[in-house]
């Protein structure tokens, strides 16, 4: 018998589940105080929590049987992952279960907005009856533009096509065929779509990179009158810059599930004062059958991975990076860089990725794919992304893998070639450990280059010509920014050439522009491993 005690209040179908389980012992303490829980907690195989339960170091010390904890949603801000992996103990959540409630939130405040219904409601309440005031608009015939076109995106996308809509969608990491099989156009510049569109709604994970990625520049490029919605994360919108657009007019809806500080503070709350915006205190999820899916899907889950089965939407690689891998572990950090190295210098669109392992590395190709996929897909997403639950995240994504071994490399003994390939592009990336101990990145597209995978790193390609790496420098040193090495590839002198530099400090936008501005230069990345 396996004892689970459930320490949060969730779906009586879940419980069901776990009661009819004869190898299950369950124990529902939903309002259970943190300190009994401290007493009791080294009895239990397994702990199911929501976000009132804290699993912190302490608890997990105490809890000397605990193999799985489980955390019904999607979020694991409460659990304590290091401490977990460290002790062996699986963490589990449950990704997709409120697919559907994220998507109608969205569409509820899109028609609240478009049609003033909130504001009609008050009125109504007030003992009016004003109908000339309520002028709206239609969704038909509108322009959505969708950024992030993941789970949540993909069924708004749907729900805006049915209502005659033309949806337009930007979402570097998501392959074109899966846009065609929605109907869905991808637009390739954030910026773009951003001037094209009638509503604009967000759908994108927080990471580094879509941090404030609506800003005092993108609500200038929206057209005057847009409809924006935001019921994906707090932080991918400056609020300090949303406000000022809607002080200026230029946003006629504003529909908002999610802050940047939550509950919002008084800057944010500024935002409230004017007419046309719909407020929810993040309840995307609050759906009765999200609620039900999310303790279907948790129970089944802390179930199998009790029984040993194999679970792969765990949230944490319970072992250390070496365990079982030591012989090979320059290599898996090399696979795990790799992939960072690949989304960040060509982005994504990518439907289909061959990992090829050369020399006697070959043996160990499927722990290599894993950590592959871990860096590829670590920077786009902002949940956590491990060894286990990679392969099942690219999958979900329509990323199709191919895996091949070949015998020892023609230059390099041990080899691991990425061959990344899109509707109009294909991507090569490769490298070796030397000695079998330092991971360096040596091919790029068809350029032979030695790059140590660490820090950050400019990424560029030039006409070869005099006077470029000059150029670069001068333009660094103004921004106090030191080269700490340089690299060079090229395939024919005075053609082109790809150069990389090594970097102190991280490069900001406007000096990223800076850089774009040398005439030789054909196009600069930033990426930082």
């Amino acid at each position: 018998m396996y004892k689970v005690l459930v320490t949060d209040d969730i779906s009586p179908k879940g419980l069901e589940i776990l009661n009819n389980d004869e190898m299950i012992d369950l124990d529902y303490q939903p309002e259970i105080k943190f300190n009994e829980l401290l007493e009791i907690v080294k009895d239990y195989d397994a702990i199911i929590t929501r976000s009132r339960t804290p699993v912190t170091k302490e608890l997990l010390e105490r809890a000397e049987k605990l193999k799985v904890v489980g955390r019904a949603g999607v979020g694991v801000d409460n659990v304590d992952l290091e401490e977990a992996s460290r002790r062996g103990i699986l963490v589990i959540n449950t990704p997709g279960a409120n697919t559907i409630g994220a998507a109608e939130i969205t569409m509820a405040h899109l028609y609240a907005v478009l049609r003033k219904l909130h504001l009609a409601h008050k009125s109504m309440l007030e003992g009016q009856w004003d109908r000339k005031r309520f002028m709206g608009e239609e969704l038909d015939g509108k322009v959505v533009g969708i950024i992030g076109l993941g789970n949540v995106g993909s069924q708004v996308a749907i729900r805006c096509k049915a209502a005659g809509a033309k949806v337009i969608a930007y979402d570097p990491y998501i392959p074109r065929e899966k846009g065609e099989r929605l109907g869905v156009e991808l637009i390739d510049n954030l910026h773009d779509l951003i001037k094209m569109s009638d509503i604009i709604t967000l759908h994108c994970p927080l990471t580094e990179e879509t941090r404030n990625m609506i800003g005092k520049k993108e609500f200038d490029l929206m057209k005057k009158g847009v409809y924006f919605i935001n019921c994906a994360r707090g932080g991918i919108v400056d609020e300090d810059a949303l406000y000022e657009a809607v002080k200026e007019g230029k946003i006629a809806g504003l529909g908002l599930d999610v802050f940047s500080k939550e509950p919002p503070d008084d800057r944010i709350r500024r935002l409230f004062e004017f007419p046309n915006i719909s407020l929810s205190p993040h309840i995307g999820a609050n759906t009765y059958e999200s609620q039900d899916n999310v303790a279907i899907k948790i129970a089944q889950y802390v179930i199998a991975a009790l029984k040993g089965q194999f679970v792969e939407v765990a949230v944490n690689a319970p072992f250390t990076i070496t365990e079982g891998f030591e012989n090979i572990k320059a290599y898996l950090e090399l696979a795990e860089k790799l992939g960072s190295f690949l989304t960040q210098y060509a982005g994504g669109h990518f439907t289909e990725i061959n990992i090829e392992v050369r020399g006697t590395i070959r043996d160990h190709i499927e722990p290599i794919v894993a950590f592959f996929l871990k860096g590829y897909l670590s920077p786009v997403l902002d949940t956590p992304v491990n060894i286990i639950n990679a392969p099942f995240i690219a999958k979900e994504r329509g990323i199709n893998i191919i895996k091949s071994t070949r015998e020892a490399g023609l230059n390099f003994k041990e080899f691991i070639k990425i061959t990344a390939k899109a509707q109009d592009k294909e991507v090569v990336v490769g490298g070796t450990a030397f000695y079998d101990k330092l991971p360096r990145i040596m091919l790029v597209d068809n350029y032979w280059i030695d790059i140590e995978p660490s820090g950050v790193i400019l990424m560029f390609e030039n006409k070869d010509v005099p006077g470029v790496i000059g150029k670069l420098g001068t333009i660094l040193a103004r921004h106090n920014i030191n080269i700490a090495g340089f690299r060079l590839g090229r395939l024919e002198k005075g053609k082109i050439a790809l150069g990389a530099l090594q970097l102190d400090d991280k490069l900001n936008e406007a000096v990223l522009e800076e850089i774009h501005q040398i005439p030789e230069i054909i196009k600069a990345k930033q990426v930082i491993l």
